[in-house]
């Protein structure tokens, strides 16, 4: 009974750290039946969504001992890697497609040096999705998954640059507090567990 209400709990608040930046970008949201409209509103979503996620799995490494005592971790790791994964193609390519694949025109509206960030944040979280599958047959990736893993949250790190200078729900408010705080937290708990905790493991 006790790990049923926990589990409740751990649910209601995954889906709020997710829910709530949604909730923002789409309230304030006109949308009509025109595809430069449904682009423009919709690329920032998947963005909000897959940082929401790296957030949670952030904050998850530092708890994982005790999840697994009472959800089944590796199942929501696999689930959310699934969306992470979704989000972070569908956010660059809908932008793409919004600017009809003109990356100068990209650069010039939102400003080179942080769509590079942006853009090096990818390729270093696509490296996570990447590599899983050869890590499952041991060799090299396995061998360095642990690596794989901190470069990957080093992108997730990257993208918080990237989101909060650019997206226009973050640049005042509450949300943007909210993004503040899920980027001093992520970057501690990425620190406690590919730092500290295996220093003091030793």
């Amino acid at each position: 009974m006790k790990n049923t209400i926990i589990r409740f709990l751990l649910f209601v608040f995954a889906v709020a750290a997710v829910a709530y930046p949604l909730y923002v970008r789409l309230s304030t949201l006109q949308w009509s039946a025109n595809a430069q409209v449904i682009l423009n509103n919709s690329f920032p979503l998947f963005g909000l969504t897959a940082f929401s996620l790296l957030w949670l799995h952030a904050m998850s490494g530092v708890f994982e001992p005790w999840l697994r005592q009472v959800i089944n971790f590796d199942w929501f790791v696999r689930v959310t890697a699934s969306l992470i994964l979704l989000c972070i193609l569908c956010h660059p390519v809908l932008l793409l497609m919004l600017f009809s694949l003109n990356v100068k025109a990209i650069l010039v509206t939102y400003g080179t040096f942080y769509i590079v960030l942006g853009f090096v944040g990818w390729c270093l979280l696509m490296l996570y999705d990447l590599a899983k599958p050869s890590s499952r047959k041991g060799g090299f990736w396995a061998k360095h998954w642990h690596k794989v893993l901190l470069v990957s949250n080093i992108g997730f790190l990257i993208t918080f640059f990237h989101s909060l200078n650019l997206g226009s729900d973050l640049q005042s408010g509450p949300l943007r507090t909210i993004w503040i705080f899920y980027g001093i937290t992520a970057f501690a708990a990425i620190i406690y567990t590919y730092g500290l905790r295996r220093f003091l493991s030793r």
